[in-house]
């Protein structure tokens, strides 16, 4: 595994200087109230020419795909032109990468690059909402869940539209120095140190506009205002309106998962805010968010997270380090 405080973060040509500046404000800054060894960042292109940046300006880097490749936290930031596939040498140099060790980063459409090197196949990822039907239709060994603002599915992790990015960044930071340090990064950039909800808070309509659909989305809002019962397909479909068989074919349509699946994530999100800021036991945050034994609750939240409850919370809530173990 390699050190990944090496960061180094891909510009592309018609980018948006908004990513680059949250993988900088993020990675590149050594904060003096912070005092643990910071990232040192590298920011690289695919060729020595300048990349033009919207709004008129250009970026030029002596750092290219060699550099890219050796890093120890690799960032793809929105590609400019998600239908396209990925250059051959920008593929080499992330496989080439991942083959080494680094962690793999996307923010927004740059899951696309990821997903055109084959580094997201059998992979639980996140985009953009309005992108994820298409990274779906491109690349459908991707399991793509439109849902939360970033996945994070251990060495590789994507993030929704491009200020979830610096969600993700954060998350990173949390990852790999503790809630103190992230917390004091987030309060720097004035910003919550964790963000509840995900992406689906901002879609207009979290599936296409035909009664089928409409009834999908009311339901998955029923779901949500209702985690802490017990759910089954049978409930889902008759509130629907429709055949379990149906309900299913829709949602999965929609959603890109399965009904289970999909509530099962949206409760390990839930359970986060209760593990950080509450003193509640394990049991008592599993019954919360619907889970009908503390060992279901694990299980699943070890999946989600790669990590039990109990570890997660003397991460990001140390006072409660002695709260009933996980």
């Amino acid at each position: 595994m390699r050190d990944t405080r090496s960061v180094a973060v891909l510009a592309y040509d018609g980018m948006s200087a908004f990513e680059t500046g949250i993988v900088t404000e993020v990675f590149g800054i050594a904060w003096p109230e912070i005092d643990v060894p910071w990232y040192r960042l590298t920011i690289c292109t695919e060729t020595r020419e300048p990349v033009r940046v919207i709004g008129g300006a250009t970026l030029q880097t002596p750092h290219g795909l060699d550099a890219l490749a050796a890093a120890g936290t690799v960032i793809v930031p929105s590609v400019a032109q998600p239908e396209r596939e990925p250059s051959a040498e920008v593929v080499a140099a992330l496989r080439r990468a991942r083959d080494d060790g680094a962690r793999l980063v996307s923010i927004c459409t740059g899951a696309f690059a990821l997903a055109g090197a084959g580094l997201l196949d059998g992979r639980r990822a996140t985009t953009h909402w309005r992108h994820s039907d298409l990274l779906r239709r491109r690349y459908p060994r991707v399991e793509v869940d439109p849902a939360p603002l970033y996945v994070d599915d251990g060495e590789v992790l994507t993030s929704a539209g491009c200020a979830a990015g610096l969600d993700l960044c954060i998350h990173l930071v949390r990852r790999d120095h503790g809630a103190a340090v992230a917390n004091a990064v987030a309060r720097r950039l004035v910003i919550p140190p964790h963000r509840e909800g995900g992406q689906a808070q901002y879609i207009e309509s979290p599936v296409a506009d035909d009664p089928d659909d409409n009834r999908i989305a009311h339901s998955m809002t029923w779901m949500l205002e209702n985690l802490d019962r017990p759910i089954t397909l049978d409930q889902l479909a008759e509130r629907a309106n429709m055949s379990a068989r149906s309900y299913l074919r829709q949602f999965q349509r929609c959603a890109g998962t399965s009904p289970i699946k999909w509530l099962i994530a949206r409760r390990v999100q839930a359970s986060l805010p209760l593990l950080e800021r509450t003193d509640l036991g394990v049991e008592q945050i599993a019954a919360a968010v619907g889970f009908d034994t503390p060992v279901t609750f694990r299980h699943h939240f070890s999946r989600a997270m790669r990590t039990s409850p109990s570890a997660y919370r003397r991460a990001f809530h140390p006072v409660a380090e002695a709260v009933t173990a996980g």
